[in-house]
């Protein structure tokens, strides 16, 4: 017993700094919807658009450095600190590809990516003023992209090293950064100019700015506690061989991270099939929904590393052990969740400026989701678990094949060759990630997720 619940705390002790961090920058979001949704439906929907494209790129990045970090936190196990260095610098140069091709897609692909969510007819929000409008944000939004970017790897990398306390430091001042002047900007206080959806954006991008600042100046000068910044910048060279296996790791973890946020913005766009109502009521949704959701995400990515510690260790029985006492913890905590969202889904629809139409689908698609929170926690333990002893193509099969294969056409054929209501249609494409449940737990039962990569690395 004292063993588990050893384990238990070591993963909210990771977990907890990120949650504080993550869950301070998901408010800035839900602030940033409520300022923006007083400014009107189009604001909103507009503003929301451009959240769903930007979530896609930060989920590309996001599995673009996980293939090295997965090395990361087994070197970290195994006391590899040059390993740990080699897995940093891959990093990098996957971040700076990534970084182009996303630049590129939203200057000159801005109209026709926004255009695929006013497809659907509405009489009460007006599509061309909401396309000017998200243009406009969008043009903004892309410079805070680079110092997301910087911040990424470097927030990664010393959570692999067992620290999370900076990168929630800085997270927490980028937020205090957004939410001032967001209300700077966007009403026009205190003598600054009331410029709207463009106050918002550029607040964003300077609290992305404050907070790439705080966390790599504040690592780097604390170089002895971390020694794989020591020497970092030495070379720019990654030993051949460990980049093609980093490589080869990676692009399954990065191919599914895509996938999978695409294919959260086509289910939206296909949503959005019924009426642009939808799209503010998911809005809604997710803007309280995503406060609450960086709990259990947190929780996964404790597991990931902390099984990766202990496979990097050689300690397999035990890392099994942990793993599905870790996953039951991460259900369990989620069940706390759903209650706490489902008691204010029907007031927290009530501080937007929409209509009542709107509001009534955001507290239904609150409830909705909420009620599905303990599905997705065990899920996410169980993607980060397989994912920690590098099989990245299971987790590819299990997580994005499955979204596309089966949930994104599940999605289509009922919204469009059917006359189920919206809510019901939004229940069972929510309901077919149980499926998922059953698939992964038999994966990890058998255990064929169990190795160390680093051996011989």
């Amino acid at each position: 017993m004292k063993e588990k619940n050893s384990i238990y705390r070591r993963a909210m002790a990771l977990a907890v700094p990120m949650m504080i961090q993550n869950g301070i920058t998901n408010m800035v979001g839900l602030v940033d919807s409520v300022m923006v949704g007083s400014l009107g439906t189009e604001a909103m929907t507009a503003v929301s658009i451009i959240g769903q494209l930007i979530f896609v790129f930060n989920l590309g990045i996001f599995g673009g450095i996980s293939g090295p970090g997965i090395y990361a936190a087994q070197f970290y196990g195994q006391g590899n600190t040059e390993g740990f260095r080699s897995a940093v610098r891959m990093k990098r140069f996957i971040c700076l590809f990534f970084l182009v091709v996303g630049v590129l897609a939203f200057i000159f692909g801005d109209e026709f990516l926004i255009g695929l969510y006013l497809k659907g007819e509405s009489e009460t929000i007006d599509a061309a003023l909401t396309m000017q409008t998200a243009k406009e944000y969008l043009k903004i939004m892309i410079f805070g992209m680079l110092p997301f970017v910087i911040t990424q790897i470097y927030a990664s990398s010393l959570r692999e090293s067992g620290d999370s306390i900076k990168p929630m430091t800085a997270g927490i001042i980028s937020v205090i950064v957004d939410i001032v002047f967001n209300y700077l900007l966007i009403f026009g206080k205190f003598g600054f100019p009331e410029l709207g959806v463009k106050g918002a954006a550029i607040a964003t991008v300077l609290a992305r700015i404050v907070e790439m600042f705080v966390v790599v100046i504040w690592a780097n000068a604390r170089k002895k506690k971390h020694e794989f910044l020591q020497g970092l910048y030495r070379t720019f060279l990654v030993p051949k061989e460990l980049s093609f296996k980093m490589l080869k790791k990676g692009f399954p973890i990065f191919l599914n991270e895509f996938l999978w946020a695409g294919g959260l913005a086509v289910l939206t766009q296909t949503y959005s099939a019924r009426g642009l109502e939808i799209v503010a009521g998911l809005n809604i949704s997710n803007a309280l929904c995503n406060l609450l959701n960086v709990v259990f995400v947190a929780l996964g990515n404790a597991v990931g590393i902390l099984i990766g510690q202990t496979l990097g260790a050689g300690e397999y029985d035990k890392a099994k052990k942990d793993s599905f006492g870790l996953m039951k913890f991460t259900g369990g905590i989620c069940l706390i969740l759903t209650t706490a969202l489902i008691s204010v889904s029907h007031i927290f629809p009530m501080v937007y400026d929409t209509t009542d139409e709107v509001r009534s689908l955001g507290s239904s698609f609150i409830i909705i989701t909420a009620a599905f929170f303990p599905v997705q926690g065990y899920l996410n333990a169980m993607y980060f678990t397989l994912r920690s002893g590098g099989k990245t193509f299971i987790t590819f099969l299990f997580d994005s094949v499955f979204s596309w294969v089966f949930t994104v056409p599940l999605a289509f054929v009922l919204c469009r060759l059917t006359q189920l209501p919206i809510l019901v249609v939004y229940t069972i494409v929510n309901a077919a990630d149980i499926i998922k449940v059953v698939i992964g737990y038999i994966m990890i039962r058998k255990g064929i997720w169990i190795s160390s990569i680093v051996d011989n690395a």
